[in-house]
C-alpha cells in the first residue's frame, strides 16, 4: 500500500476511534441567522441553511447551486444565496459555507457496520508494508492475550507487502501462539489465516475434507497451511466465543460514528443478522442513529425476512429489504470462480457457497414477497451462473405473482464480467454493484490471476454506465478503507493512489466525475428504492449533505485524497462537524 493509502487509513481510523469520546464533534451546530430581511420580504420558514457555495446536487435539472435550506428533516430550497436570504431569518441556522463545497449526501452502497466499528477495537493489519512488519504486530497483539484465550484481528493484505507477497501460514504465527487460538481473516473476509492450536480445537486434519464451497489450504506434502478459505472458515467461527449483545451495539455505534466522519449519509449494510438488525431497532429508537441504514439479511436467515417482511422505520432512517447471498470467492485469494483457470494457478476458483438447489427456491419466495436479492460474485463464472439462476427464477415463477414489481436485484462486486453477460445485465435488469477501490487495490495483482486479455473486461464501470446501468458503488469497508474520497478517486483516476497505473489497466474504463458522483449519490438512492426520498438535492427530499473543504468535481485528480469532509448532514441535522 502507497504511503498517502496509508495514511489515508490510519487518518479515518484516527477518527473513528477518538469520535466515542470526542462527543462535541457530533452535536448540531447552532449559530444566528447571519443574514436580514427588507422590511418587504417575507420570511419563510427554515430550521438549517447552507449558503455562498457550490453545491452539487446530482440532479441532472439542476446540477449547481448556491444555497440550500431545510425544514424538519426536508429540503424547502434549493437555488441562489439571492433568493436564499428569505430563509435567513427567525430560528434557522444559517452556516456561511464559504471555502467549502457541498454534495448531496453520499452513499456506501456495500459496506458492513459492525465490522467498520469492531476494527476501531481490535488489531488491524490494514495498511502495512510488509510480511515482517505484519507477523510482529501479531506477535505484539498475542503478547497482551492471555493463554487459552483467541487471537483475533482482521485485514492483513499480501499483495501490498514489499518484502514476500505470499498468504500467511500457521507457521508464521505458531512459535507465538502455542497456547493461543488465533483467527486472523485476510482483509477481504472471504478467507482466513488460523493457527495450530485453532486447528486442533475445530479437530481439522490434513485428513479433513474440504466442505463444499471452502478450502483449507494444503502444501505440497498435503500438510495444512492454515490458510482456509470461505466455509472453511465456518468451522472456526463456530468455536469462537461469542459476542455479547453490549458488545455488538457499542461496533454498532462506533461503525455510525466512524462513517459520518467520514462524510456518509446512508450504508447500505451487506449482510446485517437479524441480531443485529434488533441492536439497530434499539439505536434508532434511543435517538442514536447517526446516518441512514439500508440492510439485506444473510440468506441464511431468508425463511426469517419472508416471515417478518420488510422493516422500516417512518423516518426513513432503518430499512431491511433484502436477501444477501454469497457465490465465490475473492479474486486475490484465489477462490473468485472463472470461466477458464487462473493465469497463475492450475484451477478456475470455486463455487457453491451456496449451491444452486438451495438458491432457487429461495429466489422464487423472493420474487413472491419482493424482497430485493443482492449477490457476492467476483469471477465470470460465478457472475454469468447468477445470471442464469436470476433468469430462470423470472421464466420460473408465474409472471402475474411478480411482473408488477420493481424488482432491483444486484449483483455485488460483480468484478470480472464478459461483454456477452454486460449486455444481459441490462436485459434482465440487474443492478451491478461495485466498489472502485477494488480496482485501485487490486491493481497489484489482477494482471498476475486474470492474463492480460481478461482485464479487458475486468471492473468494467465505463462500459456498463455506457449501456445506460445505473452502478452503484461502495467500498466493502472493512474489506477497504471506507473513505468516499478514495472510491471517488478509484472510479475517475483508475489507478493507485499513489497516482501510478500497471499495464492493461484499461484506463477509458474510468468514469467522468459527472457519473462519479451519481455512482455515490442518487444511483445507490435507487439500488435501495429511494430515489424519491434521497440521493440529489432537490426540495421536498430529505436534507443529507456531505461538506468537503475542497471541490473535489475541479481540483486536480490527485488533489482529490486530500479534500476533507468538514461537516455531515443528515435528516436536516448537523451529525458530525470537523473543528478547526
Amino acid at each position: 500500500m502507497s504511503t498517502l493509502s496509508i495514511l489515508l487509513f490510519t487518518a479515518g481510523l484516527a477518527v473513528a476511534q477518538s469520535s466515542v469520546a470526542e462527543t462535541p464533534s457530533y452535536a448540531t451546530v447552532t449559530s444566528p441567522a447571519t443574514a436580514t430581511l427588507t422590511s418587504t420580504s417575507a420570511c419563510e420558514k427554515a430550521d438549517l441553511v447552507l449558503h455562498n457555495t457550490t453545491i452539487y446536487t446530482a440532479n441532472d435539472s439542476q446540477w449547481k447551486a448556491q444555497a440550500v435550506a431545510s425544514l424538519a428533516n426536508k429540503i424547502v430550497f434549493v437555488g441562489s444565496n439571492e433568493a436564499a436570504k428569505k430563509y435567513m431569518c427567525g430560528n434557522a441556522n444559517v452556516i456561511d459555507m464559504a471555502g467549502k463545497t457541498v454534495f448531496a449526501g453520499f452513499t456506501d452502497s456495500h459496506q458492513h457496520l459492525e465490522g467498520v466499528g469492531k476494527r476501531t477495537k481490535t488489531l488491524s493489519l490494514f495498511g502495512l508494508p510488509t510480511l515482517k512488519q505484519t507477523v510482529k504486530e501479531i506477535e505484539n497483539w498475542a503478547s497482551s492475550v492471555p493463554d487459552n484465550n483467541w487471537v483475533l484481528g482482521r485485514g492483513w493484505i499480501e499483495r501490498e507487502w514489499t518484502d514476500e507477497q505470499r498468504f500467511l501460514s500457521r507457521h508464521d504465527v505458531d512459535g507465538f501462539t502455542a497456547n493461543k487460538p488465533l483467527f486472523m481473516p485476510r482483509a477481504d473476509g472471504v478467507s482466513a489465516l488460523v493457527n495450530s492450536k485453532a486447528l486442533e480445537l475445530a479437530g481439522v486434519t490434513r485428513h479433513t475434507p474440504d466442505p463444499e464451497g471452502g478450502k483449507f489450504e494444503r502444501d505440497e506434502s498435503g500438510e495444512l497451511t492454515g490458510y482456509v478459505l470461505a466455509n472453511a472458515m465456518n468451522v472456526f467461527r463456530d468455536i469462537i466465543p461469542k459476542d455479547t449483545d453490549a458488545y455488538l451495539k457499542d461496533n454498532l455505534l462506533r461503525g455510525l460514528q466512524a462513517n459520518v466522519a467520514m462524510g456518509w449519509t446512508q450504508t447500505q449494510d451487506a449482510g446485517m443478522p437479524y441480531r443485529l438488525v434488533d441492536l439497530m431497532q434499539q439505536i434508532h429508537q434511543q435517538g442514536d442513529m447517526l446516518h441512514r441504514v439500508y440492510a439485506s439479511i444473510p440468506v441464511l436467515q431468508a425463511e426469517q425476512l419472508f416471515t417478518r417482511g420488510r422493516e422500516k422505520t417512518a423516518d426513513d432512517m432503518f430499512d431491511v429489504r433484502g436477501i444477501k447471498v454469497f457465490i465465490d470467492g475473492t479474486l486475490g485469494s484465489r477462490g473468485a470462480a472463472l470461466l477458464e483457470n487462473y493465469s497463475d494457478a492450475p484451477h478456475n476458483g470455486f463455487m457453491n457457497r451456496i449451491t444452486q438447489e438451495a438458491l432457487v427456491p429461495i429466489l422464487h419466495k423472493a420474487l413472491q414477497h419482493g424482497a430485493q436479492v443482492q449477490t457476492h460474485v467476483i469471477g465470470d463464472r460465478a457472475v454469468r451462473s447468477l445470471l442464469n439462476w436470476y433468469e430462470e427464477a423470472y421464466n420460473t415463477v408465474p409472471k402475474e405473482e411478480w411482473a408488477q414489481q420493481d424488482l432491483r436485484w444486484r449483483m455485488e462486486h460483480a468484478q470480472v464480467i464478459t461483454p456477452r453477460d454486460q449486455q444481459r445485465f441490462v436485459d434482465l435488469n440487474v443492478i451491478p454493484s461495485m466498489q472502485p477501490s477494488h480496482g485501485s487495490g487490486d491493481l497489484n495483482f489482477a494482471g498476475a490471476r486474470l492474463g492480460q486479455a481478461r482485464l479487458a473486461y475486468a471492473y468494467p464501470w465505463k462500459s456498463l454506465v455506457d449501456k445506460g446501468l445505473k452502478v452503484v458503488a461502495g467500498s466493502d469497508a472493512p474489506v477497504e478503507v471506507g473513505d468516499p474520497r478514495i472510491e471517488f478517486y478509484a472510479a475517475v483516476a483508475r489507478k493507485r493512489l499513489d497516482g501510478t497505473s500497471g499495464e492493461g489497466w484499461h484506463p477509458e474504463q474510468a468514469v467522468s466525475r459527472e457519473t462519479a458522483l451519481k455512482m455515490l449519490t442518487i444511483w445507490p438512492a435507487y439500488g435501495a428504492f429511494q430515489e424519491h426520498l434521497r440521493g440529489s438535492i432537490e426540495v421536498g427530499k430529505y436534507a443529507d449533505f456531505t461538506i468537503f473543504n475542497r471541490d473535489i468535481m475541479t481540483v486536480p485528480e490527485q488533489d482529490i485524497l486530500t479534500a476533507e469532509n468538514v461537516m455531515t448532514v443528515v435528516n436536516g441535522q448537523v451529525v458530525y462537524r470537523r473543528e478547526n
